[in-house]
């Protein structure tokens, strides 16, 4: 019997407890592998396997490095290995703990040998907001997987929620339309699957029950589907990532701004406090005026935002190292592709509940460089102030 591995990942605890138990009662010889990453500060991250009647192992992982999330990496594939050579275990759900990112998980799990057939991202649409909108880091939440762990609640619940093609939507009481169109528009092309609440052992014929049994339920069969963990890594790099499209629906907007012009990078540095409280969420890729070559990535949550280099355009390599990028770059660069510039472009995609659509394109336009300094050319551009190095490190 071949082992099928699903990982299951999230920071609303509640959603991902009963979407695991929903997984655990739709599929026979299923078993659950959690990490508890909490008692890491007492030098350890404790196991445990069971299975939907209970607790079959437990033990301990000790820390790798002080990094509980080193330990989880070095435990993780023997502990999958060693319930696929038992030969009886058809489903291995990995549980995440809390702010555990399911892309390095996944990444680990299909780099050890092991067939991931589905990663969801479960959800309570009543908490998307307050999550997004949680500028805290997770060391002061009490989540951070490591000493040195300096993410953000929110920034960390965006990529758990876009990595994932599966979301296990809780079926929440506390949300209203405005809170599922939310997660519709950050991430539309997700297939979204509704988990009912409570413990579906403790009551068989509740929310949890089905017409027929013997049929695999909606989460199962997403679980099950299928998972090419290369795809989804390209669908979050900037130069190529899936972004969400315009939309407005249930006072819930998102703004798709596309432009073939250079950022100047004293306006836009200017503005960048007001771009990044504008939206709960932004993301995508930017152009500055003085650094022609670099494909910088904007990545906004929370009332923080990270600005980091994503490598070199493409219209900026030789033709020469056109044959050692990706197809799926060659494609979204063709998309975009100018005559004179290339690929460099601005995309970025705002998405929030009463986005100030036309005061957010009026700023954006605002740092873009006039028509006076754009005829100037590209050698006078490379001399404008560089005001992103401290940003980028440079």
């Amino acid at each position: 019997m071949s082992l099928s591995v699903v990982i299951v990942g999230g920071l609303h605890a509640d959603a991902r407890r009963a979407t695991v138990a929903r997984l655990l009662a739709d599929v026979p010889g299923g078993v659950v592998l959690h990490h508890d990453l909490a008692t890491a500060a007492a030098g350890t991250v404790v196991r445990t396997v069971r299975d939907a009647g209970g607790i079959l192992s437990a033990g301990e992982a000790p820390l790798v490095h002080d990094c509980a999330c080193c330990a989880l990496r070095e435990d993780l594939v023997p502990e999958l290995r060693r319930l696929a050579e038992d030969g009886t275990t058809r489903l291995a759900v990995v549980e995440l703990w809390d702010s555990v990112e399911p892309k390095a998980m996944t990444e680990v799990v299909v780099a050890g040998g092991l067939t991931v057939t589905g990663v969801l991202t479960a959800v309570d649409p009543a908490l998307l907001l307050p999550y997004l909108g949680n500028g805290d880091d997770l060391a002061d939440a009490g989540l951070a997987a490591a000493a040195t762990d300096r993410r953000t609640v929110a920034d960390t619940f965006a990529r758990q929620l876009e990595y994932a093609p599966v979301l296990a939507v809780l079926d929440s009481e506390e949300a209203d339309d405005e809170d599922r169109e939310l997660l519709a528009q950050l991430h539309p092309t997700a297939r979204r699957v509704p988990v009912g609440g409570g413990d579906p052992a403790a009551d068989p014929a509740g929310a949890f029950a089905r017409a027929d049994a013997s049929a695999p339920s909606e989460l199962a069969a997403a679980a099950l589907a299928g998972f090419d963990a290369e795809a989804a890594a390209a669908a979050q790099h900037p130069a190529c990532a899936l972004l969400p499209a315009e939309a407005d629906a249930h006072g819930v907007a998102t703004l798709v701004w596309h432009r073939d012009r250079p950022f100047h990078p004293e306006r836009l540095y200017a503005a960048l406090e007001d771009l990044t409280c504008a939206a709960a969420r932004s993301r995508g890729r930017f152009w500055l005026a003085d650094k022609p070559d670099a494909l910088l990535h904007w990545d906004a949550a929370g009332g923080a935002l990270c600005v980091e280099s994503a490598g070199p355009w493409l219209a900026s390599l030789p033709d020469a190292a056109w044959d050692l990028v990706p197809p799926v770059r060659r494609a979204a660069a063709a998309l975009d592709w100018h005559p004179e510039h290339g690929d460099r472009c601005q995309h970025l995609v705002f998405t929030s509940p009463g986005l100030d659509r036309d005061g957010l394109e009026r700023l954006l336009e605002s740092c873009l460089l006039t028509d006076a300094e754009y005829a100037a050319g590209r050698d006078a551009w490379k001399r404008l102030p560089p005001a992103f190095d401290t940003l980028l490190e440079v």
